[in-house]
């Protein structure tokens, strides 16, 4: 991968993660026009962190209009957009990374479908392992206020390059 494959963006508030996720919409639904299907996203970061606010303002820009909550307990939510399908998972609870995989979500992960996961890496070392990121998101809450965060992004594929360049857009 030659083109950009990283890049740090300051959210100085809610708003800005918004918009910042509208971008990302935007490049998850041309990634869906193009069938450049499925799409992995992996989201990193703290409890607060703004993980699911992220996959929120995903949504809402993709134009859903439903109630977006956290699969903290449920491990997924499943939204229909258009013609995609999203899949947010939530791995913070997992005990043991072969959970992911007995609870059947591996045609999940690669049906022709986008893919949020947070807390990737409690799956880590499973018998079967996760499907490789596109994008690893990294979110980190900010020194200076309660609402600050910084969004580290790095493309781990040729479709996480395009992800990437939306974002820029």
């Amino acid at each position: 991968m030659s083109e950009l494959s990283q890049m740090t963006i300051t959210l100085p508030d809610e708003s800005a993660t918004m918009m910042a996720a509208n971008r990302l919409a935007h490049g998850i639904a041309l990634a869906g026009q193009l069938a450049e299907l499925p799409v992995t996203i992996y989201l990193r970061g703290d409890l607060g962190a703004g993980k699911t606010t992220l996959v929120r303002g995903v949504l809402m820009a993709l134009g859903y209009e439903g109630r977006v909550k956290s699969p903290t307990y449920a491990l997924v939510e499943v939204y229909r957009v258009s013609s995609l399908n999203l899949y947010h998972f939530d791995f913070y609870r997992l005990r043991d990374p072969n959970e992911w995989h007995e609870a059947g979500f591996r045609d999940s992960l690669t049906a022709p479908a986008i893919s949020l996961i947070e807390w990737p890496e409690k799956a880590f070392g499973a018998r079967v392992p996760l499907p490789p990121p596109d994008l690893e998101i990294q979110l980190t809450s900010g020194q200076s206020s309660e609402t600050a965060r910084s969004m580290r992004l790095t493309a781990r594929s040729t479709l996480g390059q395009k992800l990437l360049k939306a974002l820029l857009s």
